[in-house]
């Protein structure tokens, strides 16, 4: 069966994100907010590497249940019922970040079998070959199995495990049935969406704890403007002249199988990188707000360059794929944020933002000037 002859049922225009959905994407709020207070906390390889992994194990399974609203919508008390108990798995998980490494990777693990288990009860009730249902939720229970076994374990053994689990997550796509999933396009493409502005919303945050402790004066006022200002530039990348309800359209014109691998591909992938480019970025913008007239370290600035080039670089990516252009503009950018790092490291952090600012304002500039030509 092809999307184009999916699109005649009802079901696949009339999908929506439900309540319920954006009241789970709560706790992915909590998620990006522990990770990015662990990363500000250990701004260093090992404590960047910790978060590399958790986020990806933890993306993993939360991207794993929109395909399950996207198959069972939350329609019934017991769908409801059983979301909710996820959801607070989620939240234990979320809760067992800033420790994870440090004795509460136990709680993490253990949550986290409970949220596979949820997951895999939920598809097996859904309109899915029961056979591609065992086989997936066999993977991702050896998948929850290395993360609990890393749980029990300490310092590199234990990010040994867990990286394993992330190296599980890359090959069981391959070994599923995949194109057995149908996945409604719109509510997908519309769930993603949604998600990454919930991140936003915690760069927002990071923004307003960096200045929490700073008597509020004009530098002040000028850096969390220029962060939000940053945060609104990439926003504008991912949604500006509707490019998600475009690329909505491109991945229902496609046959299943072909959209279920682009699915993997920019919205478990392409959309990891852009969550973990926006979580350096308030990592970097938190310690920018906090003493914006000083100079930063090292570490900060290029936590808030790197965002933003990851970001950029991802989310020209995901567009070249759907067809969706201009992307130039970019990746030139991305290339030049970096050369922002010596001002923040040398002058100030307030020279980083505002440069940062700067260099996105030309790039959609340029743009906007191009789609009026």
């Amino acid at each position: 069966m092809t999307a184009t002859a999916d699109l005649e049922h009802p079901a696949e225009l009339d999908l929506r994100v439900s309540p319920l959905e954006l009241f789970f994407d709560l706790v992915f709020v909590c998620t990006i907010t522990q990770l990015t207070a662990s990363l500000a906390d250990h701004l260093t390889v090992g404590g960047l590497a910790r978060v590399l992994v958790m986020l990806a194990v933890i993306w993993w399974m939360y991207d794993a249940f929109i395909w399950l609203a996207n198959a069972m919508p939350p329609t019934t008390h017991t769908r409801r019922g059983l979301l909710l108990v996820a959801m607070a798995g989620f939240l234990v998980v979320a809760l067992s970040i800033p420790h994870a490494f440090e004795g509460s990777g136990v709680a993490f693990g253990l949550a986290y079998l409970l949220v596979i288990a949820v997951h895999t009860g939920m598809f097996a009730a859904a309109e899915v070959p029961l056979r591609s249902v065992l086989r997936m939720g066999a993977l991702n229970l050896l998948n929850a199995a290395l993360v609990v076994t890393g749980g029990y374990l300490e310092g590199s053994t234990q990010l040994l495990f867990w990286a394993a689990s992330v190296g599980l997550q890359f090959v069981i796509p391959y070994l599923v049935d995949l194109p057995q999933f149908q996945l409604r396009a719109p509510h997908f493409v519309e769930r993603h969406g949604l998600v990454v502005i919930v991140a936003f919303g915690e760069s927002v945050i990071a923004i307003g704890v960096g200045a929490g402790h700073t008597e509020l004066s004009v530098p002040v006022v000028g850096a969390a403007l220029l962060s939000l200002g940053v945060c609104v530039a990439l926003w504008w990348a991912y949604f500006g002249r509707d490019d998600d309800e475009r690329a909505g359209h491109f991945m229902a014109d496609l046959p299943d199988a072909r959209r279920n691998q682009l699915a993997i591909r920019l919205y478990n992938i392409g959309h990891y990188l852009l969550l973990l480019g926006i979580l350096l970025l308030a990592t970097g913008a938190k310690s920018a707000v906090a003493d914006p007239t000083a100079p930063v370290g090292p570490a900060p600035a290029t936590a808030l360059a790197a965002g933003v080039c990851l970001y950029l670089l991802a989310n020209a990516s995901v567009r070249h794929t759907l067809a969706l252009t201009p992307n130039t503009p970019r990746l030139l950018a991305a290339a030049a944020v970096p050369a922002a790092i010596p001002l923040g490291t040398h002058l100030s952090a307030l020279a980083q933002l505002a440069a940062t600012a700067a260099i996105l304002a030309a790039a959609i500039g340029y743009e906007e000037r191009r789609a009026l030509r």
